[in-house]
């Protein structure tokens, strides 16, 4: 069952009322069958413990009898990729390690119920890869999932069903296919600026907050765009760390939840590859014109840790959004094209014709 919305819809607020980590206001939840919920990075761990200690304690927690955890403890740390670190404390993991570990107890341990939240955002490409999968197979095993995403891909590729939140209520059940297409279509989120005024209350950590992010076309921040002409996306964040080797990165998405491009500062000359000091820092990201095709974009703004070790400090879903026009006008595609155009881009390409006779 996936369970989409956009932020402050209540999802993990749900999330955690299933998992009894929260009580309801006012009624009551009742659940049928172990349950097994990774809410946050490192759920149910003690910091002081070391992996192996923690795969124990979180076992019990789950209530395996310690003959089940031994039984599953090679395979978890086979999944998570912390062989070398199983007897560290976990205080010292890096988010990434942390969140590949929790994943790993939870998803190996059988319960009836597994409750995952959009966690798998810290892991790398190849984990988020490998933890779906996971999910893919624990679903088919009769099991249930509930999966709390913007990830539209990932979502209609692992569930059935869906769950369409609006402030606290459902807004939609049913198909998982209608209740996508029905986010994606509704235009919540779509705003061409959103501001962060204080930094406590910003999405992050302790290195680096949103304060910003704006669209930004023909010289006024707006949610409509134009075809022909460039865009570009501001981010303003506060970076809390001396010498920090941050990166941005921006993740254009179309309205069927497709990831048209990503892009990042690595190359910029002035901050793109030196270490940060403590302060606001402003990045633009400028797309030329003909380039997006017509219809929906949303915007994901991400900063992250380049070195030593990749770490995602915030990454905002839904951040801002536009809708791409084209009027028909001289200097787009359209101009000279009357029927409905496919594709996530729509580049307006050089050509050359020769005639050879």
């Amino acid at each position: 069952m996936g369970i989409i919305g956009r932020n402050g819809a209540g999802k993990s607020t749900l999330l955690k009322i299933l998992s009894r980590v929260t009580a309801p206001t006012s009624g009551e939840c009742r659940v049928k069958g172990r349950i097994a919920s990774l809410l946050e990075v490192g759920t149910g761990f003690h910091p002081e413990l070391t992996g192996r200690e923690n795969i124990f304690l979180n076992g019990a927690i789950l209530g395996m009898t310690k003959a089940e955890i031994k039984q599953k403890f090679d395979e978890i740390v086979t999944f998570a990729e912390v062989e070398k670190f199983i007897d560290t404390p976990v205080k010292r993991y890096s988010s990434g390690m942390y969140v590949r570990l929790a994943f790993a107890v939870a998803a190996h341990l059988e319960p009836e119920i597994l409750i995952v939240d959009e966690v798998l955002a810290v892991g790398d490409a190849e984990f988020q890869k490998k933890c779906l999968g996971k999910m893919d197979n624990v679903a088919h095993e009769g099991r249930t999932v509930l999966f709390v995403s913007h990830n539209m891909q990932a979502m209609t590729r692992l569930c059935r069903e869906g769950i369409y939140l609006d402030q606290g209520r459902i807004s939609l059940k049913g198909n998982i296919y209608g209740v996508t297409s029905q986010y994606l279509q509704s235009g919540l989120g779509i705003t061409g600026e959103r501001l962060w005024p204080e930094s406590n209350s910003a999405p992050g950590d302790g290195v680096a907050r949103l304060k910003a992010v704006r669209v930004i076309s023909e010289g006024m921040v707006t949610d409509t765009v134009d075809i022909r002409y460039t865009v570009t996306i501001e981010m303003e964040y506060w970076n809390f760390k001396p010498e920090a080797q941050l990166i941005s990165v921006i993740s254009f998405i179309n309205d069927q939840g497709q990831i048209a491009f990503i892009s990042a500062d690595f190359d910029e000359r002035e901050w793109g590859s030196k270490p940060k000091p403590i302060g606001v820092f402003k990045c633009r990201c400028t797309v030329p014109g003909n380039l997006f095709a017509e219809g929906r974009i949303s915007i994901v703004a991400e900063v992250s840790t380049r070195h030593p070790t990749y770490e995602i400090h915030f990454l905002e879903w839904d951040a801002v959004g536009f809708q791409v026009i084209d009027k028909g006008e001289p200097g787009s595609v359209r101009a000279g094209w009357g029927r409905p155009i496919p594709g996530i881009v729509r580049p307006n390409l050089e050509w050359q014709n020769e005639f050879l006779g």
